[in-house]
């Protein structure tokens, strides 16, 4: 058991805009990078969110794991949160066949200097790595900007598979809640 816990900013049990096939989301909370036009502002604080026991998320991620095709991470940025995020990946590589999707804002050589870098590596099957640049927005193929760097790190998928994701989703929950979400989601 691990009782290391993980902040997160929101939890998607279904997504088509976050990946290839049908994903569970997660988005982390907190993240320092400040990446001017971003559109998860609301993840920045560190003290926002919830924080959740990894064995916890594990468990619903595996209750859910023959409905999915993948989970994905977001942020916030998740790999500001290290510890957690490693012990969730190794839980998802070891129980299910779930393949990870990660993003980050770091770039690829800041990913490398991480101490966890080969481990966390280890456990997912694309990294997409960059900060967000307005200025050459892009929306597509999973980069919400054309300086962000994929890196396919398994051979599950291909950038085919990427770019035939769809750009944005609304997702309406039973409790009526309404989620925007995908590379270039449509703003009101």
């Amino acid at each position: 058991m691990n009782g290391q816990s993980l902040r997160i900013h929101s939890f998607l049990p279904h997504s088509r805009a976050n990946g290839p096939g049908v994903r569970a989301v997660v988005w982390t909370q907190g993240c320092s990078l400040g990446c001017p036009g971003c559109y998860n502002p609301g993840t920045h604080p560190q003290t926002d969110g919830v924080a959740i026991v990894v064995d916890d998320l594990c468990g619903r991620l595996t209750a859910l794991a023959d409905t999915l095709e993948g989970l994905t991470i977001s942020g916030g940025e998740p790999l500001q949160q290290r510890p957690a995020l490693l012990a969730l990946l190794r839980r998802v590589r070891a129980e299910t066949a779930l393949s990870v999707l990660l993003f980050t804002g770091y770039s690829w050589d800041e990913v490398q200097r991480f101490p966890e870098t080969a481990a966390l590596l280890a456990n997912i099957d694309v990294l997409l790595a960059g900060r967000y640049d307005a200025a050459q927005h892009l929306g597509r193929d999973l980069r919400g900007s054309a300086n962000k760097t994929m890196h396919f790190l398994t051979t599950r998928y291909t950038l085919a598979d990427l770019a035939a994701v769809p750009a944005a989703e609304v997702v309406i929950a039973a409790d009526g809640q309404i989620v925007v979400s995908g590379i270039d989601p449509v703003r009101w």
